[in-house]
């Protein structure tokens, strides 16, 4: 069972996201070259969004999770700094490919997303290791652990009463790899396509100066003067949620066993993810361009068909002429790509709820209202309109 968003939302004269250079992302798309903002990009906006909204656990994604998360933790524990830092480097040797970054202190060299519920575990961990004698008995008592039980990681987590969401909300939605024995790796149920505009580029240099409120009269010219790219664009953003696997992650269920499981989680999760998706601006220079807009179509649909995105309705960019609403027509050009899919393979999903500015003619057979009346609809049509099991 998946479920689908899609979405177009206008962006005015912004810096949604820039690549090393400083300029706007753009990429190479049917007949034209586009703007582009980073699947990352995204994520890394929505995530904070959902940080705000849903009480679950979160995650860390840092190099200095061990020495900023963990020693401190130990230290409010009484524990001795030096056989704190012995016990943390030991640890991260065992469950970190690639180990510390020699020049720092429990610096790790890549980051790694951990979960809160797993900075639980390893400061018990450690602590009731530290607890067995001296600084070399605590070390064994940690490599003992640490061969031994290296296979149920994940399960002591559990066990510990951490949970399933050892990498944290996070880690459930957008996944965590890692190369560690130890470390779970936990696969994205969250699959977040780069955004593009469906039409041809705008963009322009934008110059500016900075003006010295102290410079006296004859004194003329700028205290600084700079420039940036500024792109404005009607963007189509795609997501498909794997919700078999989302129940998973967030319960420790198998995916085949998701309909058994207790579905409350699951809808805040995803009731909120639809939400940010369809109202949470990316953007850099936000005193200088306010990057914020909501989304004038939100199109939703599942089912258990194969997912796909609808990103070809803009292959041959659009180019609206004088007097047409390019909104209304990027809504068109959706419509009969769908209705031109439908024909060919016949409908790919079950249920579809859509909300938009804009007449909706065009996507026939589609139920349309309110955003939160199509996300409640959406949800639904997964779980069924009862709370609780499904």
């Amino acid at each position: 069972m998946f479920l689908q968003i899609h979405t177009l939302t206008s962006h005015h004269a912004s810096l949604l996201n820039r690549d090393d250079a400083g300029l706007a992302k753009r990429i190479p798309f049917g007949d034209a070259t586009r703007l582009r903002i980073s699947s990352q990009c995204l994520k890394r906006h929505w995530r904070e969004a959902l940080q705000d909204e849903l009480d679950l656990p979160s995650g860390i994604r840092s190099r200095e999770f061990f020495g900023r998360v963990i020693l401190p933790r130990l230290s409010e524990r009484g524990i001795d700094s030096g056989l704190a830092q012995t016990l943390i480097e030991t640890l991260i040797g065992k469950l970190i490919d690639g180990g510390l970054d020699k020049e720092r202190p429990l610096f790790i060299k890549q980051p790694v997303l951990f979960g809160k519920p797993e900075a639980d575990f390893l400061v018990d961990l450690l602590a009731n290791c530290a607890a067995k004698g001296g600084p070399q008995d605590a070390k064994d008592a940690l490599l003992e652990i640490l061969k031994t039980d290296k296979k149920n990681f994940k399960a002591m987590l559990q066990q510990a009463g951490h949970g399933n969401l050892f990498a944290g909300l996070e880690g459930a939605l957008f996944g965590r790899f890692v190369t560690s024995d130890i470390l779970a790796r936990s696969d994205a149920s969250v699959h977040v396509a780069h955004a593009f505009s469906v039409h041809p580029i705008q963009s322009e240099v934008d110059y500016f100066t900075v003006v010295d409120d102290l410079n006296k009269d004859e004194e003329t010219g700028a205290a600084h003067a700079g420039d940036m790219e500024l792109g404005a664009g009607l963007f189509y953003g795609y997501v498909a949620v794997d919700t078999p696997l989302l129940m998973s992650n967030l319960s420790g269920c198998e995916p085949e066993d998701w309909q058994r499981q207790n579905n409350t989680d699951a809808r805040a999760v995803l009731s909120a993810l639809i939400q940010a998706i369809a109202t949470v601006s990316p953007g850099a220079k936000l005193g200088a361009t306010a990057p914020y807009a909501f989304a004038d179509l939100v199109l939703i649909e599942s089912g258990k068909g194969q997912p796909r995105s609808l990103a070809n309705a803009y292959l041959k960019a659009l180019r609206p002429r004088n007097g047409d609403d390019p909104m209304q027509q990027a809504v068109d050009a959706l419509g009969d790509h769908l209705r031109a899919l439908d024909a060919m393979y016949g409908p790919a999903t079950s249920h579809r709820s859509a909300a938009s500015t804009r007449e909706l003619q065009s996507l026939h057979g589609v139920a349309t209202a309110d955003l939160p009346r199509a996300i409640t609809e959406s949800l639904d049509s997964i779980f069924g309109s009862t709370d609780g099991r499904s």
